[in-house]
């Protein structure tokens, strides 16, 4: 029962998830062929295990891996040449193996596609769950928490994907663009696992980590907005402003929404991690019941100022786009 316990813990929420995007998007596929994907996706994320395995395996053969490791510039190195490609490249073949076979039968959207990368990619996230879980090496929460993570990741070679797969033409640079964006997700794939790890190692490096969750809600924004291009929808616009001083000013406040948007879930998440490992009663002793209650209120304030200034900008897009038209 236990290990059923686990299971649905991994599977539910990147399930949900995909349930999401699957209702958004319009004429999407059939159901089935994304839980098939799914299913190659986290088939994915097993050979990705084996492969990681294998090239720390012949990594301890030449070099002090282990030893490696320990220092930041290692891990950076694992990340960005061996992590980061292996995964991203395991989740890149998963699509485009079913996608030479249903092409061949089917035209495909754009939409299709990207939702096919999804798929995959959320497969690919409950493998990894289940992993994490059944070692007992990260929280049912934070593995929730981390539920989008890799479609963020793969979003751009997704999205470059479907452009190709549904165009007309197939022209050459479209081809190299797929390229293009999956080095792109190894480098923020790479990116987001070193600023994640970096709270390991000493000061100043472990200040690092108040820029991962920030990272993670601009690459959410992404993901929205590479989605609503395949739909053919006009892209949210924060940026408006005519002279490079005002968009200068604008682009400060893009940067301040992510940093007091993610750190204020960072927050919560810290505190989370803080009280989980107390019983229940003792959350409402009056030392631990107002220390939860300030850390609430702290950081659900940097989230609301953080959504007002979102409303400003997306209120002033909407005025400059009204008076242009």
């Amino acid at each position: 029962m236990a290990n059923l316990s686990l299971v649905l813990w991994a599977v539910i929420p990147p399930l949900l998830f995909l349930w999401f995007y699957y209702r958004r998007t319009p004429a999407a596929p059939p159901l089935l062929n994304l839980l098939v994907l799914f299913i190659i996706g986290a088939i994915s994320g097993f050979a990705a295990l084996g492969l990681e395995w294998a090239m720390e395996t012949a990594a301890n053969q030449v070099l002090n891996w282990q030893q490696i490791q320990r220092h930041f510039f290692g891990v950076v190195f694992r990340q960005i040449f061996a992590i980061a490609p292996i995964e991203e490249g395991c989740k890149l073949v998963a699509v485009i193996l079913p996608l030479c076979y249903l092409q061949r039968q089917y035209y495909l959207r754009a939409t299709t596609v990207f939702l096919f990368t999804m798929a995959v990619t959320l497969g690919f996230t409950a493998e990894e769950t289940w992993i994490y879980l059944f070692h007992g090496t990260s929280s049912i929460l934070e593995r929730s928490i981390g539920t989008p993570v890799h479609a963020m990741f793969s979003a751009p070679w997704g999205y470059a994907l479907g452009i190709y797969i549904s165009a007309s033409r197939r022209l050459n640079r479209d081809r190299n663009l797929i390229f293009t964006a999956w080095l792109n997700s190894v480098f923020f794939h790479a990116l987001v696992n070193v600023l994640s790890i970096a709270g390991r190692f000493s000061q100043p490096i472990s200040l690092l980590t108040y820029s991962f969750f920030p990272l993670l809600l601009w690459m959410f924004w992404r993901l929205e907005q590479l989605l609503q291009k395949l739909q053919g929808k006009r892209p949210l616009l924060l940026i408006s402003g005519h002279t490079s001083s005002a968009r200068t000013w604008q682009r400060g406040l893009v940067l301040l929404i992510l940093l007091l948007g993610g750190n204020s879930l960072f927050g919560l998440l810290i505190l989370a991690r803080k009280i989980s490992p107390l019983r229940w009663v003792l959350w409402f002793e009056p030392t631990t019941f107002w220390f939860i209650v300030q850390e609430i209120l702290f950081n659900f304030g940097l989230g609301l100022l953080a959504w007002l200034i979102y409303s400003y900008l997306r209120n002033l897009a909407r005025r400059r786009s009204f008076y242009l038209r």
